[in-house]
């Protein structure tokens, strides 16, 4: 009998590691295809119960010495920080120095209103003015200004600018909320809020690799750069911080909503702090993890909690996360807090995150899934933008034709016409709106957007004819409704 547990036990721990390498394969073929697709260039750590069961790294750190991404790369986290600035605020419940009902005013006396909470400023339920509504008059008075997070306050009053809505009554996602958050952690503790964060989360988290600092200043030999696609229909990357349209996030050196810069060994580390109480209770992450409600007793839109973005779908165990973007950059911190998975990814070319770690869940959790597939749209834009309409044609009918390699996106589609249009190809966006038309016949945005181009390019008879198709397969086109009265007045 004791033979027989003793072989039992052989044959199961040989199943365990077996199942395990399998899902290390599934998980290294899946990220593999994604960057041999361009759909991934940066890092990746899978881990369970606090152990690494998969981590490698894609691509450049640097595309123009072609300096590698390795484990040892650093990268902004963006939004993922302000689950580190969440930790700080609830830290300080805990020791009693605030409550989350408390209303802002308590902490900062100068700020403007009045019936703001703690509370509702992590939930970003507080309905603060956005950055843009209260700096943009500001950046053209002071072009040389960089602004920080005490400029908040003076900005509200100066501009008097009013709440976008009554606190608690609705949810809209805004930095500045965090930033306010950052100003009272200085206030109540008189340290800094970089210094902050290195006594009370840093170090005891063991993150030696972790810093609260401007991503464009420091100075670090292991910081991935960032790159992004200038045009849907570009076929190489360019630094992020080159382009005109990202250059207003350098007027801006505010703390708390997504200035800190690690690593995927770091944040796992971070992550086991959370789960082994070293940074807060299971009370106080339970209350963390809990969307909050808005006022007509409806979750939030974002499922959104005190920092934490919740999911209904518990089928593969309660899942928490904040996922981050910046110029050339998107960052994903998945927690299943069931199964105690972790999912780290950090990509330095500005690839949606969000769909590539919900896959990456469903493989750890044994859900088969499709293999990616590459975007037609982008294919297309490319063909059609360097080598013209013949080449975008060719390329279009191989794509058609190999729908397990390539998927088609009428979204993507309609983007790309758009980017086009907006940069004076206008040939190419007349042709890609109703290339678009014909592969999606029964959508009606489609033909709204093909009948804007056609408008555009004096064909006023076609452009009637798809705006009058559009509103026929949907009668609530209001733009549909107010061209198509407008072409007909005016002939």
């Amino acid at each position: 009998m004791i033979k027989k547990l003793g072989l039992l036990t052989l044959l199961l721990i040989a199943a365990t590691h077996t199942f395990a390498q399998n899902k290390q394969k599934e998980l290294d073929a899946y990220f593999s295809a994604l960057s041999q697709n361009q759909q991934f260039n940066g890092n990746v750590l899978i881990a369970e119960n606090g152990r690494v069961v998969y981590e490698k790294s894609f691509g450049y750190a640097d595309y123009s010495d072609k300096r590698p991404n390795t484990a040892q790369s650093s990268f902004p986290m963006a939004s993922i920080t302000k689950t580190f600035t969440s930790t700080a605020i609830l830290q300080l419940k805990e020791k009693g120095k605030l409550q989350l009902g408390d209303p802002v005013s308590k902490f900062l006396p100068d700020f403007p209103y009045s019936n703001v909470t703690i509370k509702q400023l992590l939930a970003h339920t507080a309905g603060l003015p956005i950055t843009d509504t209260l700096f943009d008059a500001m950046i053209l008075e002071h072009p040389d200004t960089v602004f920080t997070n005490k400029d908040l306050i003076p900005a509200f009053i100066s501009r008097k600018a009013p709440l976008i809505f009554k606190p608690g009554e609705d949810f809209s996602y805004n930095n500045v909320n965090y930033n306010i958050l950052a100003l009272i952690v200085e206030e109540i503790t008189g340290l800094s809020f970089d210094a902050y964060l290195k006594a009370h989360i840093f170090k005891p988290a063991g993150m030696t690799n972790t810093s609260l600092s401007l991503f464009f200043k420091r100075k670090d030999n292991n910081l991935s750069e960032r790159y992004s696609l200038k045009y849907p229909y570009s076929d190489k990357v360019q630094r992020a911080d080159t382009a005109a349209e990202f250059q207003i996030i350098y007027r801006f050196n505010c703390q708390g909503h997504g200035d800190i810069i690690s690593t995927t060994h770091d944040l796992l580390k971070y992550d086991e702090a959370l789960y082994n109480g070293r940074l807060l209770s299971k009370a106080t992450l339970k209350e963390a993890f809990t969307p909050v409600k808005i006022k007509n007793g409806k979750d939030n839109i974002q499922r959104y909690a005190l920092g934490w973005i919740t999911r209904e779908d518990t089928s593969m165990g309660e899942i928490v996360k904040h996922d981050g973007g910046l110029p050339g950059g998107r960052t994903m911190l998945l927690r299943n807090i069931t199964r105690h998975q972790t999912i780290i990814i950090f990509d330095n070319t500005a690839n949606n995150v969000i769909p590539i770690s919900d896959n990456a869940l469903r493989i750890l959790n044994g859900v088969v899934i499709e293999k990616p597939k590459q975007s037609g749209a982008r294919i297309y834009g490319v063909a059609l933008a360097k080598n013209g309409l013949e080449a975008g044609d060719k390329a279009l009918a191989e794509i058609k034709k190999d729908t397990s390699n390539y998927y088609l996106s009428e979204d993507e589609i309609n983007s790309l016409g758009y980017a086009f249009m907006s940069n004076n190809k206008e040939f190419e966006a007349e042709i890609t709106f109703k290339q678009n038309m014909q592969l999606f016949p029964s959508s009606w945005n489609t033909y709204d957007s093909y009948a804007e181009i056609l408008l555009k390019h004096g064909k006023k008879q076609d452009a009637v004819k798809m705006y009058r198709k559009s509103l026929e397969l949907n009668p609530n086109n209001e733009n549909g409704k107010m061209m198509l009265e407008q072409i007909l007045m005016d002939h």
